[in-house]
């Protein structure tokens, strides 16, 4: 290999838009824990922050051309809205904005085969997005708040693999992870398969068949980086993804 080949592959990864407080400042802002993209450098890969902004698909495509690869992070709920449902009264309130940027970069993303991550809200990103729904509240369908124990304390849970899956091929048979979310996949979208669940049969996992890297956890890889599998992952799918897009 040489020349653009040697260069690293660049990953776009979504970002919050929330009131946020630093130093004297009390204002709006665009941020993403330094984990999610320190789980992308570590595993081979430029990391650049795709904050919400006004998007169209030109927009859209325009951003897309300068990376090889798309993580949609973890976050706020999704609005209900976009599958059909009223809000649940433990349901966030809806960010427009960045359900707008997540859901039209993952539209033109799906059409050019770029390759995804989608961590916790972004997994139901996905879902949503291929016209599944949601359970809005966790706790109404499994009796109990461990998926989100408390605020801003993850739980570990042993999710199951399906053989035969992406997922399975990287984690093995199991794997120990770190939870946090109060929803999950119900209806899933059309054309993913479920490629790991919990010991309650919550859907953990998700993913579509075929030759492009397109897998969504329910989980938080990023809160544990002596396993860069995942990230590792979507690197080499987005490597891949870059020499293919050079010798077009």
């Amino acid at each position: 290999m040489s020349g653009s080949e040697d260069l690293p592959p660049v990953v776009g990864m979504t970002t919050y838009l929330e009131q946020a407080q630093t130093g004297v400042w009390d204002v709006r802002a665009s941020f993403l824990p330094h984990i999610y993209f320190e789980g992308v450098t570590m595993a081979g890969g430029i990391a650049v922050l795709l904050p919400p902004q006004p998007v169209d698909d030109k927009i859209a495509d325009r951003v897309l051309d300068g990376v090889h690869g798309l993580v949609i992070t973890g976050g706020k709920d999704v609005d209900p809205a976009r599958y059909g449902q009223r809000p649940h009264l433990r349901t966030d309130d809806p960010r427009h904005d960045r359900d707008a940027w997540e859901f039209a970069l993952l539209a033109r993303a799906l059409k050019r085969e770029l390759p995804v991550l989608g961590i916790c809200r972004g997994a139901q990103v996905l879902n949503v997005a291929l016209g599944g729904t949601l359970h809005q509240h966790l706790p109404d369908v499994v009796g109990h708040s461990r998926h989100q124990a408390d605020n801003a304390v993850f739980s570990e849970s042993r999710v199951h693999t399906v053989p035969g899956t992406r997922l399975a091929a990287l984690l093995g048979e199991y794997s120990d992870e770190q939870c946090y979310h109060h929803q999950a996949i119900a209806e899933v979208g059309d054309g993913l398969v479920v490629s790991a669940r919990d010991a309650d049969g919550v859907i953990e996992a998700v993913e579509l068949p075929g030759d492009s890297f397109v897998l969504a956890v329910q989980w938080h890889p990023e809160e544990r980086l002596n396993d860069l599998r995942l990230f590792a992952a979507v690197v080499e799918a987005a490597k891949a993804y870059a020499i293919h897009r050079t010798n077009a």
